[in-house]
This record gives C-alpha cells, sequence and structure tokens, in this order.
C-alpha cells in the first residue's frame, strides 16, 4: 500500500477515537495460555542465563513466572541450544510448572525447526530469518523481487508445516533496526518497510493455511514504534487480517528511562485498545520486567468501557473518523501553532511547568526540584540540564527572588494585585477571561480549558490574539482520547493557539506512612501513567508544553518525569538517551554493569545516543539511529561503531569504553564533564 493511501484513512488503527475499546483479534493457543479475542492482555519476558545452562534458565524461568511472566521466551541461536530446550521444558513440568516457553530464533532456520517441535512458540524474525542485513543498498526489478521473496518462501516452509503439525504458535517479530537490505533498498528505513517485512511473512503463512500468528512491530523509538503498529492495524484490516500483537520497546534501557520510554510506546497503543501482550524490555533482571508490565497493562484492564465520553461519541467520533483531520497517525508532525511572547508554540520546544503553590517558598533551595540550583555561598542559581520554563505559583508568592529567566503563573485575581509583574503571567478560568478585557495586560495569557468547553457559547466569546495559551486539562477516564478530540477539534478549526496538557493525578491506595517504599511505588505509578497521557498526544505532534501535576509525589520525581517523557517521544532532549538491550542467553558481557558504567563516564553527553548492545543479534541494526555503538563481539571482546558503521573491532573490553571516548573525541562531540 503505498502513503498516499495509507493518509486517506485517518483513525482506522483502531475502533475509536474518543472512547475506549480493545481492538478483537484472532484467539491463537499458546499452550493453555491462549492470547487474543476476548483474553487478557498477557505478560510475558525473556530469560537472560546461557540456554545450555539447564538448570540455571529453569530457575530464572521460575521466578520470571512467580514475578508474573505468563509466557517465558529463551534464545535458541543454534541447534544445539534448541535441542535443549526439551530438557529445560522436562525440568520445569517436573516442578509444576505448565509456562508456555517461546523460541527467540535468528538467522538459524534448522533451529527454529528443531525448536517448533518442542516449544509452544516460535519467534522467527523477518529481517534474518532467510534474508540478509549487510547494509547493502541493492536495485531490485520487480522480478528480481519476486524471486528473492519465492526463494524466502521455500525457506521458510518447512518450518510453517512443523509449526502446523505440532500446533505450535509463532510470532513474525519485526524489529526496526533488523530490517532486511531487500525490504530496506525497496522501503527504506521507515514504519510502512516493517510493515511489509511482516506482511510478507504473514501471507506465506495463510497462503499454507497456517494462522496461528501473533505479530510485532518493535523499535528503540517510541514514536517509530507506534507509528508501525499502527499502520500494521491498518494494512492488516485492509486484507482482512486480525492477528494479535505483541507490543513492545526494544532496547528501551534501565532505570526510569526504560520505564517511560516502555510506557510511552506501550502505553500509546494500549490507550487506542490495542495490544494482546507485553513485554517490558528493561537492561534489569527479567524478573524485574513484569511487575511494570503488570502496573501497565492493569489501568486498562480495569478502565471501564463505558465513560462520560462515551455521550459524545455518535457525533463526535463518527465526525473524526470520516472527516480530513489534517493529521496522519502514521507520521509525524508537530501541530502549526503561533509563538506566543517568542517563547512558547511555534517551532520551540515544549515547555515544562511545575507546581510550586504548596512548597515551602520562604527557602530559595525549593528551586532545586525545579531544575534551579541555588547556591547559598554565591547568593546565585546554576541552571541544570532540566530546568523548568514555567513554575505555577497558584495565590502564593515567595519571599525570595526567583531566579531571572524562569517564568510564574499566577491565579488571575492574584496576578492582578502583584506590583512588578515582570516574568510574572496570568492563568484565567474561561469566564475570568472573557470578563477580564481591558485588564488583559500580560504578554502571555493562560486559560484553563477542557474538550467540553470547545462546544459552549463561552468558547465562542474567547478575544483571540497571539498572546493566548490553553491549559488543557481533562477529569476522563479516558483523558488521553478526550485531549486528543480537543487537538483534532482545534485542528478542523483552523485555531492555531498554544496549548500546555495538563494531567493531575491522586494515588488514593498509597498512604503517607509507608516512607521510602511508598514513594517509590509513586515514582513509577507516575511515571506509568503520565508517560502514556502525555507521550501519546506528543507522538502525534500535539502539545507545546506539559504539566504534571501529582501533590503525593516529589517536586524532583515530576520534574524529572516530564523530561523523561519529553526525551522519549523526541519532543525535547535534555540528556544522553541509551539504547541498551535488555540480555539474553546469546549476551557477551554483563549489561547492567557495562550500561552504569557507560552511563557514569558518558550521561553529561546531552544528545548524544549510545547503543549498548550485548552480541551481534542486537548489534548495528538495532541500535537504529544511535551516534555510537558498544557491541560484544566475543569473550572479553567488544565491537565499537560511529552510527552502523564499526571502527574498532574485537578490542579488550578492559579497553572498550576509554576507546569509545576516545571516538567520541576525534569526533568532536565529547566535552568535558562539569564538576
Amino acid at each position: 500500500m503505498n502513503a498516499d493511501a495509507v493518509k486517506m484513512l485517518p483513525g482506522r488503527y483502531c475502533n475509536s477515537l474518543t472512547d475506549y475499546s480493545r481492538f478483537v483479534t484472532r484467539e491463537v493457543a499458546i499452550g493453555d495460555i491462549p492470547m487474543g479475542g476476548s483474553n487478557p492482555i498477557r505478560i510475558q519476558s525473556m530469560t537472560t542465563t546461557d540456554t545450555m545452562d539447564t538448570m540455571g534458565t529453569v530457575e530464572q524461568t521460575i521466578r520470571m513466572v512467580n514475578a508474573g511472566c505468563e509466557y517465558v521466551r529463551i534464545t535458541a541461536p543454534s541447534i544445539k541450544e534448541a535441542n535443549n530446550l526439551a530438557e529445560i521444558k522436562k525440568q520445569l513440568r517436573m516442578r509444576g510448572y505448565n509456562v508456555p516457553l517461546v523460541a527467540d530464533i535468528h538467522f538459524t532456520p534448522n533451529a527454529a525447526e528443531v525448536a517448533a517441535r518442542i516449544v509452544e512458540k516460535v519467534r522467527v524474525n523477518p529481517g534474518n530469518y532467510a534474508d540478509k542485513k549487510k547494509f547493502d543498498q541493492i536495485e531490485y526489478t520487480d522480478l528480481e523481487y519476486r524471486a528473492e521473496l519465492e526463494r524466502i518462501f521455500q525457506k521458510f516452509t518447512p518450518l510453517v508445516k512443523i509449526c502446523k503439525e505440532y500446533g505450535t504458535a509463532m510470532r513474525i517479530g519485526t524489529n526496526h533496526g533488523s530490517l532486511s537490505d531487500r525490504i530496506m533498498s525497496r522501503y527504506g528505513d521507515t514504519p510502512q518497510g516493517m510493515v511489509e517485512s511482516a506482511m510478507e511473512f504473514i501471507r506465506m503463512c495463510e497462503t499454507l493455511g497456517y494462522y496461528s500468528l501473533v505479530v510485532s512491530m518493535k523499535s528503540s523509538n517510541p514514536q517509530v514504534m507506534v507509528q508501525a503498529y499502527r499502520l500494521l492495524v491498518q494494512t492488516m484490516v485492509a486484507e482482512g487480517m486480525n492477528y494479535p500483537l505483541h507490543l513492545g520497546v526494544t532496547e528501551a534501557g534501565d532505570g526510569e528511562d526504560g520505564r517511560i520510554k516502555s510506557a510511552v510506546g506501550i502505553g500509546t497503543l494500549l490507550e487506542d485498545g490495542l495490544g494482546d501482550t507485553v513485554r517490558v524490555s528493561l537492561t534489569e533482571e527479567p524478573e524485574a520486567e513484569a511487575p511494570v508490565a503488570i502496573a501497565l497493562v492493569k489501568r486498562y484492564t480495569e478502565r471501564s468501557q463505558k465513560s462520560k465520553v462515551e455521550s459524545r461519541k455518535s457525533t463526535q467520533d463518527l465526525e473524526l473518523q470520516a472527516s480530513d483531520l489534517r493529521h496522519s497517525p502514521y507520521e509525524y508532525k508537530k501541530r502549526d501553532t503561533y509563538e506566543a511572547n517568542a517563547f512558547i508554540g511555534g517551532h520551540m520546544v515544549p515547555r515544562v511547568v511545575i507546581d510550586l503553590s504548596r512548597a515551602n517558598l520562604k527557602d530559595p533551595a525549593v528551586m532545586n526540584d525545579a531544575g534551579y540550583l541555588y547556591s547559598p555561598l554565591l547568593d546565585k542559581y546554576n541552571m541544570a540540564e532540566q530546568s523548568v520554563d514555567f513554575v505555577y505559583l497558584g495565590d502564593s508568592l515567595p519571599s525570595f527572588t526567583l531566579p531571572g529567566n524562569l517564568k510564574q503563573l499566577y491565579n488571575y485575581n492574584t496576578w492582578q494585585k502583584l506590583t512588578n509583574k515582570t516574568l510574572c503571567h496570568p492563568l484565567f478560568t474561561l469566564h475570568e477571561y472573557i470578563a477580564a478585557d481591558a485588564n488583559r495586560t500580560s504578554a502571555l495569557n493562560l486559560i484553563r480549558i477542557k474538550s467540553a468547553d470547545l462546544h459552549t457559547e463561552a468558547f465562542g466569546l474567547i478575544p483571540l490574539d497571539k498572546s493566548l495559551v490553553f491549559v488543557l486539562e481533562t477529569d476522563e477516564p479516558h483523558g488521553m482520547a478526550d485531549q486528543r478530540a480537543f487537538f483534532l477539534k482545534l485542528q478542523e478549526m483552523e485555531l492555531d493557539i498554544p496549548v500546555i496538557i495538563k494531567r493531575s493525578y491522586a494515588f488514593a491506595d498509597h498512604r503517607p506512612w509507608t516512607m521510602d517504599h511508598g514513594q517509590i511505588d509513586l515514582t513509577s505509578d507516575l511515571q506509568l501513567y503520565a508517560a502514556p497521557d502525555l507521550g501519546a498526544l506528543l507522538i502525534d505532534g500535539f502539545g507545546d508544553g506539559i504539566w504534571i501535576d501529582a501533590p503525593q509525589v516529589a517536586t524532583g520525581v515530576i520534574t524529572s518525569t516530564a523530561f523523561g517523557i519529553l526525551q522519549a517521544t523526541r519532543s525535547r532532549i535534555s540528556k544522553t538517551e541509551y539504547i541498551s538491550c535488555p540480555s539474553c542467553g546469546r549476551t557477551l558481557f554483563d549489561l547492567m554493569v557495562t550500561t552504569q558504567m557507560i552511563r557514569s563516564r558518558t550521561s553529561h553527553l546531552k544528545g548524544l545516543k549510545i547503543g549498548i548492545m550485548g552480541c551481534i543479534v542486537n548489534g548495528p541494526g538495532e541500535m537504529a539511529d544511535a551516534d555510537y555503538g558498544y557491541v560484544g563481539s566475543g569473550t572479553d571482546k567488544v565491537t565499537l561503531y560511529r552510527g552502523q558503521q564499526a571502527v574498532k573491532k574485537n578490542i579488550n573490553s578492559a579497553n572498550a569504553l576509554d576507546e569509545l571516548i576516545g571516538i567520541i573525541k576525534e569526533d568532536g562531540n565529547w566535552i568535558e564533564p562539569a564538576e
């Protein structure tokens, strides 16, 4: 399907743009735990042990199951490991664990054919199963291209027949970074190329009468990942297919970054009712992944099928589905807005608002959590890499001088009484703004507004000028869709007013006396809630700023989460990005230790993307758009990459980080860390 055809079908990748509704897929049997259809969203992860270490793999699998994994994937890089899956399965069954096992296959069709007779599911990557990736650009005629497909069909057919005979399911797992040279040459490094890579294999399976398929479109870039899944669903529907979807952001990293990046990508799709199984890929122990996935999925499992948005669905949703929205969900384009006060909107990066109205405004150290580091000795502020753009003070007045470049927001009535209004701006209700008339003297006027206000008489009375910014709020259960409807309606009305997206959170299940443990839980909750709510809109180019309101969560956590969401959506870069794989039995070094070691010496290189891959399978291709790569190439050996080009091969791991820093310095991309 060509790109023009895709653009003509906005909104057709999900059931509804304004109401939560799961996309119904075909049910696929995977052992005793079916996927798709009306089944719950399943949780899975992957072992990191050597597959030949039978008992180590068994023990780790048990820990994963106890943590909540419903499927466990194990790498099978050769026939030797594929055969040992039988012993692993036997030991698990003897100990009472009937968890379905999934064999992970790259490059080796013969290993897949062995594994398919043993486990409940095999995963094949169409980019390297019977195809190749050498970064060659090849000009194919249509006849040559069809001949390549026929060659792959002959190589793939034996596996499909074995799966049919043994009742084994299969995942067609496309990865953004491992598209074959053939696909890259015809479609480029695009979501469309990812989709076509999978669709070719799906069509082959259907030709052979095999339908026990699950499909994935993984990328380390959540923006690319979301676009690819949407396009996949749209393409499948056009061809009469509805195979279950395995969701994941590959090489998400660890800690806060890994959780936010995963929640942005996976959560954006879950918001639209897409997804039948989830794997959160963290550079941590695999049993740490399941709780994150469970927490992410639980929100949608519990979400009511009906909400107040439903009352508008019959008219609003049909209008959105049918009209030209001036927006394609399959490609990124930032919504066009004017630039208010030369600060927000237009080509400016999204701004960050932090609420300090409840803080101790007698102590300038309170600004540390907003990214302005106060030095009592010098009586001055130093800006951190993640310093906010606005502080909301409500009706409170600070008793100290704020940083000289920081904009302050006050409720309108309090703002009116300020003697010095420099860098101070009013926050109005809709009716306050209409009534204010001549009293609106600020260069920047912000109005609190909800989607429902668009349908009121008051909205039509707003005097429009280029000082105006909306602060978009919602109290709907499906808040992202409610706020998205607001943006789409603005586009339809051809209003180019900048919008700050505000989301408010109250976590009632947590108690203040749980101390540190409770704060850790709140941090995770905030990351997993705010990342999809805000990230889903930012991925579509909606939003000129974000405002997270969470009174129970520490201000520093809110600041870090806000900038993490902007980083994950590629909306605003404020730190180094690490594209690190979650480890598996192919890994040639300790990924967690190595990632932390590299992070400790490079985390100050704002905007640089560094790929950290345990083996060549997750090597130059899977690093996707990384600037530099650190890839395991043998025991205690590392190959270093500049982009996708190997520049130093098989160097000693003890010297590899120094060598990597040397390459960064050669390229002029190194700066010395601040003391």
